[in-house]
């Protein structure tokens, strides 16, 4: 039984036009969600007026105040009543909606805020006085001279006052704060040649530092470099790999962590597209796919990556707080993000992260009892090191068969395995000198020792051997005697068949079968019987996630990887010095060999330094 709606009046209903007041309201709630948005609405005007220096101050989480001061270009005073009118804006002139190169572009931030809050304005334009505007729950005043050297101050008092109910929503002040924190670390990874301050006044006065950022110098990569140090860590300056690739008119620039270097959740992902921070669904997908390979399901990469392109090939204006792009081709992008990520990643070779050698010195670390005493003791030359070992290890020959360490003889310099003239000492790896319980190589360098786990990296080079393999040779698909019918919409099926050629590089031949049947005909050989109907709806979820789809190549790359698991060194086998020595130089030589295939590390590398700290010898 159909009824009338309560919200729907009996009478016969008015137009009518809403009062600006109720406009200019009904923009806010879209605009500013809470502090954090008016926060950012704030920082991109400095930012688009040049600003170099911007300081950020905010009181109980923002709701009661927030303070935006800048050295940017300023507003002369017979333009700031206009700033305040909804949709005036210096950003753009309107003929082109498309071709945006400023944060804002819209003139809904300043409005908006003055229609829910207390805003004054003051500002000064090089060749003009200074002059303030305030405006309070939509109520405009006149502009009045004041006094500033230069730049614009905005500051904002009782965010919501004129909208109470929004107060309800908000959360502690604490969250607040965190919110708008993470707000200027994103914009100031953006701009590194800008500086940035954030202050809590919430005591009144000064109030307490919460972040700062000065200015960088060098260039774009040092610079980004140096910023993202002081924002996420010394950490992940040390272990975060330099991007930069370029297809079709896109370039992609950042850093990306090793492997070896992942978080629990995906709080360490930054993503630009044309400086603007941004959180789109297509390239967090395609930043997971591209560390697929290298990282297990439960870990997610750390990465500030940066996309560029022309205005005109990305819109930025279908996310009210343009939180969201379009990229007027979405393939051409996740692309972009995978290749360049993986290209990246291969690069590094047998790169671990630092953190790796951290963890295991804070395992070995032991407690004292009382204070450590100091040994001042000579080191002793290289040279005079290797003699020492050379002297050393015929004592231990006899211990070989009672325990599970044995002591190798030290290789010749002139090995086939290490390059002419080069001690294995001296290659990143080192040289072999025992097996610990069976499964762990103990290697020495020329600064300190290197731990590898036998097993997990001999799986890595076996993997990688398999995955070159099957690119040189292709996928070999086995036909089935009665092709399988799977029936679908119209639409899935249209885009199924649009990968078409892409699925039967990976050994999955499919064709149309009439309306939205799809008759699957071959499939890869190395996955042996499937279920075909659940990976063409799996490849389908994909596609309506992420634009694309991983499905196929991730399920052969898994069978490939257990194959290289069962086909690699096993734990408890005793090794050659020489088989030890070849596991190192194939290690040094293979991309990813710094992780096995489920992200776990495969060696550490441990200073001499450290070590003897741990002795109590420096």
């Amino acid at each position: 039984m159909n009824t009338v709606s309560p919200n729907i009046s009996q009478s016969q209903p008015v137009i009518r036009q809403l009062d600006d007041a109720a406009i200019n309201r009904i923009a806010a709630g879209e605009v500013v969600e809470r502090p954090a948005s008016a926060v950012k609405e704030l920082v991109e005007n400095a930012l688009d007026a040049g600003a170099r220096r911007i300081d950020v101050a905010y009181a109980d989480g923002g709701k009661t105040l927030i303070r935006v001061t800048d050295d940017g270009c300023g507003i002369a005073p017979d333009s700031l009543a206009l700033a305040l009118s909804r949709h005036a804006t210096s950003k753009i002139d309107g003929s082109d909606l498309l071709n945006i190169h400023t944060f804002g572009f819209r003139g809904e931030a300043l409005p908006s805020l003055g229609a829910v809050g207390r805003l004054t304005i003051t500002s000064r334009a090089r060749g003009h006085e200074a002059a303030e505007i305030a405006v309070s729950g939509g109520q405009m005043g006149k502009v009045k001279p004041a006094a500033l050297n230069g730049g614009t101050i905005v500051t904002l008092r009782d965010l919501f006052h004129a909208t109470p109910a929004r107060l309800k929503f908000m959360r502690s002040d604490r969250a607040e704060a965190q919110a708008i924190g993470d707000i200027v670390r994103r914009l100031a990874m953006a701009e590194p040649f800008v500086g940035f301050t954030l202050r809590d006044v919430s005591g009144g006065g000064e109030g307490r530092m919460v972040f700062r950022a000065d200015a960088e110098t060098g260039d774009m990569f040092d610079a980004l470099h140096g910023r993202l140090g002081r924002i996420l860590g010394s950490d992940f300056a040390d272990n975060a790999l330099r991007i930069d690739a370029t297809r079709d008119g896109l370039r992609m620039t950042g850093y990306a962590a090793l492997p070896t270097y992942s978080r629990g959740s995906a709080v360490a992902q930054y993503l630009f597209v044309n400086g603007r921070p941004v959180r789109d669904r297509m390239m967090i997908g395609a930043l997971r796919a591209a560390y697929m390979d290298v990282l297990s399901r439960d870990r997610h990469p750390a990465a500030a990556l940066f996309v560029e392109c022309d205005p005109m090939l990305v819109d930025v204006n279908v996310h009210p707080a343009k939180s969201e792009v379009r990229f007027r081709d979405p393939g051409l992008a996740r692309g972009l993000i995978v290749s360049g990520l993986r290209h990246a990643l291969a690069e590094a070779g047998h790169r671990a992260s630092s953190t790796v050698a951290g963890a295991t010195l804070g395992a070995m670390r032991p407690q004292p009892a009382g204070p450590a005493r100091v040994y001042q003791m000579d080191r002793p030359s290289a040279q005079a090191r290797v003699a020492a070992y050379q002297a050393q290890a015929p004592g231990f020959a006899e211990m070989t068969g009672a325990f599970s360490a044995r002591v190798e003889p030290v290789n010749d310099p002139a090995d086939e395995t290490a390059p002419d003239d080069v001690p294995p000492e001296a290659l990143p790896l080192g040289a072999a000198r025992a097996q610990l319980h069976e499964n762990y190589i103990l290697a020495q360098t020329t600064d300190g020792i290197v731990i590898v786990d036998a097993h997990a990296a001999h799986e890595r080079i076996v993997y990688e051997k398999l995955k070159r393999q099957m690119a040189e040779t292709g996928v070999a698909s086995q036909a089935l005697l009665i092709p399988e019918i799977v029936e679908m919409s119209a639409e899935d099926a249209a885009s199924l068949l649009e990968l078409a050629e892409d699925l039967a590089r990976l050994g999955l031949v499919i064709e149309p079968f009439g309306g939205g049947a799809v008759a699957v005909r071959e499939t890869p050989a190395i996955l042996g019987a499937c279920d075909a109907r659940a990976m063409l709806l799996d490849i389908l979820d994909e596609l309506a996630d992420q634009g694309d789809s991983g499905s196929v190549q991730a399920r052969i790359e898994a069978i490939l990887s257990r194959v290289a698991c069962h086909g690699s060194v096993r734990s408890g086998r005793r090794l050659r010095a020489e088989e030890m020595n070849a596991l190192l130089r194939e290690m040094e030589a293979t991309p990813h060999s710094g992780q096995c295939n489920h992200g776990r590390p495969t060696y550490v590398d441990l200073k001499l330094a450290d070590i003897e700290r741990l002795f109590g010898r420096t």
